[in-house]
């Protein structure tokens, strides 16, 4: 695992941190809960990768399957 992950996790989350703020001060509420979903299933979808890949090794370390 690389440093890159984590800087890139957090790159989503200042740039949604940052849209949603700019949105709900432009009365568009809606349009920021949208975006902090979408931001959410960015990030969720970087984490289910990287834990499929640690079972991946885990099996293959322990030869189990």
């Amino acid at each position: 695992m690389s440093i890159d992950i984590i800087f890139k996790i957090a790159g989503i989350g200042l740039l949604v941190s940052v849209t949603n703020q700019v949105l709900i001060r432009a009365e568009r509420e809606e349009m920021a809960t949208m975006v902090t979903l979408v931001g959410i299933v960015m990030v969720l979808t970087i984490v289910i990768d990287l834990v499929s890949n640690l079972f991946d090794n885990v099996k293959t370390i322990f030869q189990l399957y």
